[in-house]
């Protein structure tokens, strides 16, 4: 399963090559722009490249708990030896090496009048200390296949929207994208072909297929700056579907506490989030982009309590703020040992009440009217829902509150009765 990211992907080479390396300042994990100028034989560029890339990718430890590690280009042996300007029988190939045997690619075609990326590669090596207690060493290979419209040629594409490309484990963060493929006569175009996203602040449906719905953002790139919501968040409508059928379901307002300088909190609104995910037997993962460089990872598990019995939970929940809010810093942050929103397996799990989800000290989750489905969905419909203690100590006590209310009345009206009673005979003794 892969989902699609960024730019309308392009490229071409010829020959021998020369990149052109220039780190510029930090985004996001102190990720760094990269120029690339190559060149062929004659000294002719024939493809032009300045983009900005980081990884995010999810391992697992010796001690079967997972953990998220972040791979950048800042550092200083960053090589391009594999870069090829193609010929008959091989395709234009861009590949960049860094750090400890990490390595990304991306090869091109064109026809008569586009240019389009083919597929991209991510190689990434686990015996790198940034995986820190990772269960297996060596290097793991990722493809995807590239499906973003065709670029016009003699056009530079220009995306500084921030995108992503999902396959297994691993998310691909690009923004700040300028890019020409096959460049005509050695000299860059002055055409440019503007991404859709820098175009339009429209979202799609919040209602995603696994397999082809991609993670795009819809507003301005990498905002600085994040107004405080005084209102409770809007409730969002999210699924992911398996095939024809649906997996999951989930219906939530959500709203991010993040205190790194000073308290602050961000709803989250679903009429710009995008969803993807998983959906297995015994683990399912929803994922949230609120098209604002936010993304939300909910990660549900299931367990067996008795020989007959098996219960759903919430187990991991993993954010990742790419752009600051109020002048702090971009932040990944995770919480892998959570064991709530505990019900039994088939049914829902249902709470109208305010949560509070811990995921560090920096970080919180608030969630409001909360219903989640992440196993055994039936006709695209919530199954029975099991609600939460704070919404069932509330039905709890409503009844009780009638009840006493309506005993506090009929005291009354029997008090009434007496007093009236007495009063009667009183009058008729008089007489």
């Amino acid at each position: 399963m892969a989902t699609r990211c960024p730019w309308p992907r392009p490229l071409s080479l010829s020959g021998c090559c020369l990149l052109l390396l220039v780190l510029g300042s930090p985004r996001f994990f102190q990720s760094h722009a990269v120029e690339v100028d190559v060149k062929d034989h004659s000294n002719t560029t024939c493809i032009y490249a300045k983009w900005m890339m980081s990884f995010l990718i999810k391992y697992e430890t010796n001690s079967s708990e997972y953990k998220n590690a972040t791979l950048d280009l800042t550092s200083p042996n960053v090589t391009h030896d594999r870069s090829t300007c193609g010929n008959k029988t091989h395709a234009p190939l861009l590949a960049v090496e860094f750090g400890a045997g990490h390595s990304w690619s991306i090869n091109f075609t064109k026809t008569n009048e586009t240019y389009q990326g083919n597929s991209i590669s991510f190689t990434y090596n686990t015996s790198d200390p940034v995986f820190k207690d990772a269960k297996t060493k060596g290097l793991i290979t990722v493809v995807v296949k590239d499906t973003l419209p065709p670029v016009q040629l003699n056009t530079v594409y220009k995306c500084h929207h921030l995108d992503s490309i999902e396959v297994a484990n691993v998310s691909q963060f690009f923004w700040d994208v300028t890019l020409q493929a096959f460049v005509q006569n050695g000299t860059v175009s002055k055409n440019d072909s503007t991404c859709e996203a820098d175009r339009s602040t429209v979202a799609p449906t919040t209602v995603a297929n696994l397999t082809t719905t991609p993670i795009t953002t819809a507003s301005s790139p990498l905002p600085t700056t994040t107004s405080k919501p005084v209102e409770k968040p809007l409730t969002g409508n999210y699924s992911l579907k398996d095939g024809d059928k649906t997996c999951l379901l989930a219906t939530l307002g959500l709203q991010l506490n993040v205190s790194q300088e000073k308290p602050v909190l961000v709803n989250i609104n679903p009429k710009t989030t995008y969803v993807t995910g998983s959906c297995g037997n015994t683990s399912a993962t929803l994922r949230l982009n609120d098209s604002n460089s936010r993304f939300i990872d909910f990660t549900f598990a299931v367990k067996n309590t008795s020989a007959n019995t098996q219960r759903f939970y919430l187990k991991e929940v993993n954010i990742t703020l790419i752009s600051s809010i109020n002048g702090s810093e971009p932040l990944n942050a995770g919480n892998n040992n959570l064991s709530i929103w505990d019900t039994f397996l088939g049914s829902s799990y249902m709470c109208q009440k305010e949560q509070t989800v811990l995921v560090t000290e920096e970080l919180q989750i608030h969630t409001f009217d909360l219903r989640i489905q992440p196993f055994r969905v039936q006709d695209n419909k919530y199954s029975k829902a099991e609600e939460c203690f704070a919404d069932s100590d509330l039905n709890f006590l409503i009844p009780i509150v009638v009840g006493v209310a309506l005993g506090f009345l009929i005291i009354l009206v029997f008090i009434s009765y007496v007093i009236g009673r007495r009063k009667s005979r009183t009058g008729y003794q008089s007489v």
